[in-house]
């Protein structure tokens, strides 16, 4: 069943925060992981504004998106972002 990996972030240093985003995608692959948001435009339409940075990203499962964020890579990765953003990952099980 296929999982998304759903991230929240609060950017405050964008030159920073960009140094991470060149490292994740080829992490993200490497582990099947496809993004389907990543930023871009947004559109509230009911609740509160939200200002955070999202991305979705798709896995073939939890355990997929697990293991990517466990990995060496990515951890090394988390590295790189901290003091850039304070962010919130959430997965969760899809529908096909």
């Amino acid at each position: 069943m296929p999982a998304y990996l759903i991230v929240r972030a609060n950017v405050t240093d964008m030159a920073q925060y960009q140094q991470y985003m060149k490292l994740t995608p080829a992490i993200l692959e490497k582990y099947g992981g496809k993004f389907i948001i990543r930023g871009g435009e947004k559109l509230v339409l009911e609740g509160p504004d939200a200002s955070e940075r999202i991305v979705m990203v798709k896995f073939d499962s939890i355990d997929a998106a697990r293991r990517m964020y466990n990995s060496d890579e990515y951890q090394a990765a988390i590295k790189v972002r901290a003091g850039a953003a304070d962010a919130s990952f959430i997965v969760m099980e899809g529908l096909e």
